[in-house]
């Protein structure tokens, strides 16, 4: 696993030369609210208006998503009156990345101050009162993915040394996630996220480990944005959408084809839950 750069300033550096790319393609532009659009998730990009877009190939030292289902588009709009910034899909440390590279993206988004960064993802579900389809409101997190974003040099230009995670999801943002999901008459699940490296699915036996430890899902994602976001002080609100039983509860192969496909079905609730959140963050932020 390689470090951030140390020449030209620094991991700090890099990110001001990648947002000041985005601040060139859309002068003025200040989001009132961050988004991360996790596996067939990234249809809420095209919902919003007066769009700005911007490839991820064509901002500086920003990698490249090469999963299906992530567009790998940074998308630039309004909604209902609020200004969102958000990215088409992600990246992955299974894909090659070091570790600061994967939270890279998210750092780029942080450095516009939102006033919340939202993690979305595709995942797992463990916890046995979990259906495919549900949605679940992020209250937590397990890093079991054996990395961790900050290791190496600490850029104090960023943030601290050691950050504190005690409320690495933002208890009023869950309060108003679940005010949210009443208003639109959507049952929102809450639970703790587990992220491990991937790519291979689970085990069985890893899945009762997980249970046994309190995870509720499991993904392959979003943990590193979260702890950067942490780092550099943005507060963060997290939603699930539960594709699959975990192995070892349904009874046939984990695919991402069943990921990408339960994802496009619950597409209109995640919009309209999203939707209402992001307007309500954006106003009482």
């Amino acid at each position: 696993m390689t470090t951030p750069p140390l020449a030209e300033g620094g991991l700090h550096a890099l990110v001001q030369q990648c947002a000041a790319e985005v601040k060139l393609r859309a002068p003025g532009f200040q989001p009132a609210v961050a988004v991360i659009l996790g596996s067939g998730l990234g249809g809420f990009a095209d919902t919003l208006t007066d769009q700005v877009v911007i490839p991820y190939a064509e901002l500086p030292h920003f990698p490249r998503s090469s999963v299906p289902g992530h567009a790998g588009r940074l998308v630039l709009g309004q909604l209902n009156g609020q200004s969102v910034m958000a990215m088409q899909g992600r990246v992955h440390f299974y894909e090659g990345y070091a570790p600061w590279q994967v939270a890279f993206p998210a750092r780029v988004l942080c450095s516009f101050k939102p006033k919340v960064l939202v993690v979305t993802n595709a995942a797992g579900g463990i916890n046995l009162d979990f259906k495919v389809g549900d949605l679940m409101a992020i209250s937590d997190h397990l890093n079991l993915s054996g990395w961790n974003p900050l290791v190496g040099p600490n850029d104090e230009q960023l943030g601290p040394r050691f950050p504190d995670m005690s409320h690495a999801y933002e208890p009023l943002l869950l309060a108003l996630l679940q005010s949210c999901a009443k208003h639109e008459g959507i049952p929102l699940r809450h639970g703790v996220y587990a992220q491990l490296s991937g790519p291979s699915y689970e085990t069985p036996a890893e899945i009762r480990m997980l249970r046994t430890v309190g995870a509720d899902a499991v993904g392959m994602s979003t943990v590193p944005e979260v702890i950067v976001a942490s780092h550099m002080g943005v507060p963060v609100a997290g939603v699930s959408c539960i594709t699959n039983l975990a192995a070892g509860i349904g009874s046939h192969p984990l695919s991402h084809e069943e990921v990408s496909q339960t994802a496009n079905l619950v597409k209109d609730v995640f919009l309209r839950l999203l939707g209402r959140f992001i307007v309500e963050a954006a106003k009482h932020g």
